[in-house]
């Protein structure tokens, strides 16, 4: 899981979202693991270059290196293989055709061919995350590839930036995450995953009753998330093949009852015992240990939840003891659901301020560059690069990027500055960029921070590739980009404004309403949940925890994306008035499906009151999603009233 942000709650209040947004840390542990990694990659893949006398590809490796520590984010190995792996094939791709394009064609074709590469970069970002990481290092590494005189052929670059890619994903795969020891460390990643959601179950029982019930119960969602990717990632075979692999995916399987009936316990809204959570912390602990569960404390069996609580406590005691595997309960995504996602409203308005703002940027670069307006200065890489992470969406609102992108490319010029009057060379630029390729895992937590390294590690590459220093020149260029990002973004573009946030919460909609279908048309007390076997029911129960999870996934992308869209200016803010609200609903509603899940489970009938919500959050979303302009919702499942 990512580290909390954290802004001061006098300041939150007082200052305006945009600028308060652009003020927002993260707080958390330092990540020693990804510090190692970090020191271990770009600095020596520098150093080893320079020794051999092959400094030019040693600077490419470095910047792939850069940017894969970047996306080194916490999580097991199997994901990083995707999350490092899939955006540095792409960034080769790229450099590729930036080297290939720029030595056969003239600038203005070049700007032609940079700006389609700009509309299919951010069109497929629009897919999930790692599509979005990919999109990025495709640009970069077409800017670098154009704009970098480097003496070597296009492929021996490109393979020098997988060569630096590839080691720090070597590292990441190879090196144990400290104090993980316990038990095979290839899992280490998954079992602190899968703890987590044990630890979320029991602070959501905790919260029961009280304000933050709300926001524990996201704090679970989102610890569902991260174990389910971190257990879900690329494999070479089908199924585990090891049985600590599979005791993980028994384990995170038993956390999902136990997590529903926490749910519908919150949405009750009445204070549990101390004894309730207890459970689960137990179950959190063996797994982090990878010892036996012991005893559990059972809880009262009172009423509908508490006895689900119970009886998803002794399953969870018989998964732990037998370890055979379990589903992950994921939704696969076809080919057509990653092209509805990357050609439908909201990825063609991101592709486009993409392409706009990547080739203006291009474009204005090679304008300066054959100019000559700040002399013989060959490396115009760095303004549509500059573009590329100002046009993000995932660091931030815009504003809030271009603040923190000028900021950072500021403090971290005038720190190079410093630097090169006094250390010597080359050596001590390479100790520098061993010292930044630290930093990145903990620069990420701001991205003023984080730009502020990498300009120093750029910088520092740069002069050890020949150029000389070049910080007047990058803080211009920087500024350059902003402007042109700026003015991009407030552009009118065909089609309706915050396309994106629609996008996700329309998804999240129809996720809602096949949990709710499910739920109410499928579980109608003859489903056999309550066999005295226990048997009955389980492809059901696999179908609803697979809805439940995709409800709750795509809820929290919602959100995400609405709370970014609140934060930008005003002019760009008004766009996507309503959705939060319209956000808030699906995830009360959401959390009622799961509460009528459990009751049916136990009672085979609904009560009064979840009739009653149900039927009043309904017309409620439907009235939001009129306001926002959603389409019309699907007909009402038939056992609401």
């Amino acid at each position: 899981m990512s580290p909390r942000p954290h802004i001061p709650a006098r300041a939150h209040s007082v200052l305006p979202p945009w600028l308060a947004h652009a003020l927002r840390a993260q707080r958390g542990p330092v990540p020693w693991s990804a510090v190692t990694r970090g020191a271990l990659a770009a600095g020596p893949l520098l150093l080893v270059a320079v020794l051999v006398d092959r400094t030019s590809l040693g600077v490419v490796a470095a910047v792939a290196a850069m940017l894969a520590g970047i996306n080194d984010r916490p999580g097991s190995r199997r994901v990083s293989v995707k999350r490092l792996g899939a955006p540095a094939l792409a960034g080769a791709a790229g450099l590729l055709a930036g080297v290939y394009v720029a030595d056969r064609v003239g600038a203005v074709a070049l700007t032609a061919v940079l700006t389609g590469l700009g509309l299919l970069a951010g069109t497929m970002s629009a897919v999930g995350p790692v599509a979005s990481g990919a999109g990025t290092q495709l640009l970069v590494g077409a800017a670098i590839g154009a704009g970098m005189p480097v003496p070597e052929s296009g492929w021996t670059r490109a393979l020098a930036f997988l060569a630096g890619a590839g080691w720090l994903l070597a590292l990441r795969l190879a090196l144990p995450t400290p104090g993980a020891m316990t038990g095979d460390f290839r899992f280490d990643g998954e079992r602190d995953a899968v703890a987590r959601v044990y630890d979320a179950v029991a602070e959501l029982l905790d919260a029961a009753g009280a304000e933050d019930a709300i926001a524990r119960r996201a704090a679970l969602t989102a610890a569902l998330d991260h174990a389910q990717d971190a257990l879900a990632g690329p494999r070479l075979r089908r199924y585990a093949s090891s049985s600590a692999e599979r005791r993980l995916h028994a384990q995170y399987a038993a956390a999902l009852p136990l997590a529903e009936a926490a749910t519908a316990l919150a949405w009750a809204g009445e204070p549990l015992s101390e004894r309730s959570s207890a459970g689960p912390r137990r179950l959190a602990v063996a797994v982090r240990e990878n010892t036996p569960t012991g005893p559990l404390p059972a809880p009262s069996r009172s009423g509908p939840a508490l006895r689900a609580l119970d009886d998803a406590l002794l399953r969870a005691a018989d998964a732990f003891d037998q370890g055979g595997g379990g589903d992950l309960h994921t939704r696969r995504r076809s080919a057509r659901d990653l092209l509805r996602a990357a050609f439908g409203a909201g990825g063609r308005e991101y592709g486009l301020r993409v392409a706009l703002s990547f080739g203006a940027s291009a474009a204005v670069a090679q304008a300066l560059y054959h100019s000559q307006w700040y002399g013989r200065h060959t490396h115009w890489y760095w303004l549509p690069a500059t573009a590329v992470f100002l046009v993000k969406p995932d660091l931030g609102p815009l504003v809030s990027r271009v603040l923190c992108r000028a900021a950072g490319t500021v403090l971290g010029a005038l720190l190079f500055a410093g630097f090169a009057a006094v250390l010597p060379r080359p050596e001590g630029l390479v100790a520098l960029v061993a010292l930044c390729g630290a930093l990145i895992p903990v620069s990420t937590r701001h991205f003023a921070a984080q730009t502020a390294v990498a300009t120093v590690l750029v910088l520092s590459l740069v002069m050890v590739g020949g150029e000389p220093q070049a910080s007047a020149a990058r803080i211009a260029e920087t500024l350059l980009a902003c402007a042109i990002v700026l003015i991009v973004g407030h552009l009118p573009m065909p089609g309706e404004r915050g396309g994106q946030v629609r996008a996700r919460l329309a998804a999240a909609a129809d996720a809602a309403h096949a949990y709710l279908v499910h739920v109410l048309d499928g579980s109608d007390g003859s489903d056999g949940f309550k066999s005295s076997d226990g048997s009955g029911g389980s492809d059901d129960r696999v179908t609803r925890w697979t809805l439940r999870r995709e409800a709750y996934r795509t809820l929290a992308e919602a959100r995400a994306a609405s709370a970014l869209a609140a934060h930008e200016l005003p002019a760009l803010a008004r766009h996507t008035e309503g959705t939060d609200d319209v956000a808030a609903v699906l995830e009360r509603l959401v959390d009622t499906t799961t509460a009528c899940a459990v009751h049916l489970d136990d009672a085979g009938r609904l009560t009064d009151r979840h009739r009653e919500r149900l039927a009043e959050l309904l017309d409620e979303l439907a009235e939001g999603r009129k306001r926002v302009g959603l389409t019309a919702p699907a007909p009402r499942p038939a056992r609401t009233g």
